[in-house]
């Protein structure tokens, strides 16, 4: 049994502004210089990889890419200096998570506790109260020993 989460990043408004999928994309803009190639690379639609990409800078306020126009020499794309910031940030909002959580997992999953079944799910959109979401393993509420681990 493994736990399954989602992380992203949400602006005031709750409107979902940056996560894996547009940091795929951008990762993929700094390996093949292309949305193109990017979204080829992930087996996206070009289309719906540039949907996402405007999505998100709209939501954030500013650019995540250059865009180069075609022509002879063909077009490309490159990764802006505040989303380089932006992904540097979130690799490590990522690893620092995955870290905090194996380790809450480990704890709350070890020998002397049964493996229950259970469902976490923090990541629905229009809840308010992330403990309405938190199911109980053996009488212990894993949102407690989420927080309880963050430094």
């Amino acid at each position: 049994m493994k736990l399954v989460y989602k992380i992203w990043l949400e602006n005031r408004d709750g409107r979902r502004a940056f996560g894996e999928g547009p940091y795929r994309l951008l990762k993929g803009i700094e390996l093949t210089g292309s949305l193109w190639g990017a979204a080829a690379g992930l087996g996206m639609a070009y289309s719906k990889a540039r949907r996402i990409i405007q999505c998100c800078e709209r939501t954030l306020g500013f650019s995540l890419i250059l865009r180069k126009i075609g022509g002879t020499m063909g077009g490309g794309s490159e990764v802006t200096a505040e989303a380089a910031k932006l992904m540097k940030v979130y690799e490590k909002l990522r690893a620092d998570t995955e870290d905090t959580i194996a380790r809450v997992y480990r704890e709350c999953f070890s020998e002397s506790v049964p493996v229950q079944f259970y469902t976490v799910t923090p990541h629905k959109r229009g809840r308010k109260n992330l403990m309405e979401d938190l199911y109980v393993i053996s009488a212990v509420p894993i949102a407690v020993a989420l927080l309880s681990a963050i430094p």
